[in-house]
């Protein structure tokens, strides 16, 4: 990246991901889920994207959650 170029350009990632880890606000945004405590259920069922903790906070790796939504993806193809 040229060093006169805003980092805002840095903002996304490979296929409109963000360039950072996401937080389960994130996850709520990008899926419209009703609220974080869906995030926080999913995460104790272990039936979302995998997240890992830094301190107290979870976060998601942007590729993981892409691969957990082609991986849901083709679960509700083959049913």
């Amino acid at each position: 990246m040229p060093p006169n170029e805003p980092t805002d350009a840095r903002a996304t990632l490979r296929g409109g991901l963000p360039d950072r880890y996401l937080t389960p606000e994130d996850l709520v945004t990008m899926f419209s889920l009703p609220s974080v405590e869906t995030v926080y259920q999913w995460r104790r069922k272990r039936i979302g994207p995998p997240g890992f903790r830094v301190g107290k906070h979870v976060r998601y790796d942007p590729t993981a959650v892409r691969a957990w939504v082609t991986e849901q993806t083709a679960l509700d193809d083959a049913a």
